[in-house]
């Protein structure tokens, strides 16, 4: 099945004012898409809110797991995937800033083979196919889809702990189009609008007077799209932990077809305030000056107007949460997902399918009432909906918030990709738990532990 993402996606018609739906998605992108998918496959009404217009880009690495890859073959979206020009990945490249740390880790052979592994393909393609399959659910279950509507109010209903999300209100075109505010209502309002949604923002800091951005816990990234010849359509994409001016960072290559690359780097707020510099900067670093990567890039061209930089809310523990991990992201009435949700890994900076996941997991919470005459999102749905959250994601989470900090012991990094570098037995034993690490749980808890990582490099 061949798919094409340049076009506008018909949307239907407009809702009126003060419609009423069992869902309010805001934010339309890939969290949202799930979102809004699961719940009108679960035959709810569903209205979804898009500030944008698709085809719409969106600044990320590009890389589409094999995990994220089993909830879009839920969703029915792999066959327009599949149809599109995408990069196969079979492997992933690690180094270190030391020399002689460039370990390649093969993808399992099984998922290569029959492709599930995960591509890697710009999100301008895969945000668009998210997003027209779930205006095709939508639209097929009584629901409707509004583009380029700015959300300026979320509707709070009740005092104290008996407040509860009924709605939202906006423009299309939004504030300066002269256009006049419609106004939705929904028992469920779900918030996808990324690190800066409007509903995670009404959740946090206005219903509960907690903080909704720690930058320890935030990543400033930066992304540019490079001409770049590859050895065709399959192969490994590329994360350094080069050093230098980005010693507290991480630098990647991502390709996407085998002409171009997705070509960024990335660190923690925080680390980039106290050197005072911006990710432009380094990026040009990393690519002009430092010694691994000058050569590489020499005879290499960016595309014009791809460098655009975006902020990534890592889900690594709070050390004193207020209340829930890794921060409140459901109440009476509503609930976010993805990014809002702050649920991106913190080592890798994978985000894709913890919101696909996210999506998925919430609309099981919202049910009916306990007469069976309405459907509602309780106090404890949302309560329900955190605590399983992070029962599912928070062990994951949390080690590679331990593997973050352990990249930053260049010494230690180094030491271990040179062991895993070498062609014997203990370097293969380490470069199979590496596989296992970027694979499997069960894998990376391992990797998270300075024991087992000292059992495979000494014994």
């Amino acid at each position: 099945m061949s798919a094409d993402w340049s076009q506008p996606i018909d949307c239907g018609n407009i809702p009126n004012t003060d419609s009423n739906f069992d869902v309010i998605v805001v934010g339309g992108g890939p969290s949202g898409s799930s979102a809004a998918s699961f719940a009108a496959m679960a035959g709810h009404k569903v209205l979804l809110l898009e500030k944008a217009t698709y085809p719409r880009d969106k600044t990320c690495g590009d890389a589409v797991g094999g995990s994220a890859m089993r909830i879009v073959t839920e969703l029915g979206v792999r066959p327009m995937i599949e149809g599109t020009p995408l990069f196969r990945v079979d492997s992933i490249i690690f180094s270190g800033p030391g020399k002689n740390t460039t370990v390649k880790i093969d993808l399992p052979a099984d998922q290569v083979k029959d492709r599930t592994a995960g591509y890697s393909l710009p999100r301008l393609q895969f945000d668009y196919m998210m997003f027209k399959r779930a205006t095709e659910l939508i639209l097929e279950n009584g629901g409707s889809i509004i583009q380029n509507f700015t959300v300026r109010d979320i509707h709070v209903d009740g005092v104290e702990n008996e407040q509860r999300i009924t709605g939202v209100s906006g423009i299309i075109g939004g504030n300066r189009s002269g256009n006049e505010p419609l106004t939705f209502h929904a028992p469920l309002t779900v918030g996808a609008g990324g690190f800066n949604c409007p509903v995670a923002k009404t959740i946090t800091e206005t219903c509960h007077n907690e903080p909704m951005r720690d930058n320890d816990h935030y990543i400033a990234a930066y992304r540019e799209y490079w001409e770049m010849e590859h050895d065709g359509d399959v192969g490994a994409i590329e994360i350094h932990f080069i050093g230098g001016k980005l010693a507290n960072g991480y630098f990647w290559i991502f390709p996407v077809s085998d002409k171009i690359a997705n070509v960024g780097c990335g660190m923690v707020i925080n680390d980039m305030n106290k050197m005072n510099t911006k990710l432009r900067e380094l990026q040009a670093w990393c690519i002009n000056e430092s010694e691994q990567f000058s050569e590489r890039f020499a005879n290499c061209k960016m595309i014009e107007g791809t460098d655009k930089g975006h902020l990534i809310p890592c889900g690594s523990p709070r050390k004193n949460a207020p209340s829930y991990q890794p921060r409140r992201f459901a109440m009476a009435g509503a609930a976010c997902v993805g990014d809002a949700s702050s649920w991106v890994d913190p080592l890798s900076g994978e985000g894709l399918h913890q919101g696909l996941l996210s999506g998925k997991m919430l609309i099981p919470h919202f049910r009916e009432t306990r007469g069976g005459d309405s459907l509602e999102f309780s106090s404890e749905s949302a309560h329900e909906y955190q605590v399983e959250m992070w029962g599912k994601l928070g062990p994951v989470l949390s080690n590679s918030f331990k593997l973050q900090k352990l990249v930053r012991k260049k010494w230690l990094l180094n030491w271990l990709l040179r062991k895993a570098a070498k062609d014997n037995k203990r370097g293969k034993a380490i470069r199979n738990q590496l596989e296992l690490a970027v694979s499997t749980k069960s894998g990376q808890a391992d990797m998270a532990s300075t024991w087992q990582l000292l059992k495979m490099v000494l014994f």
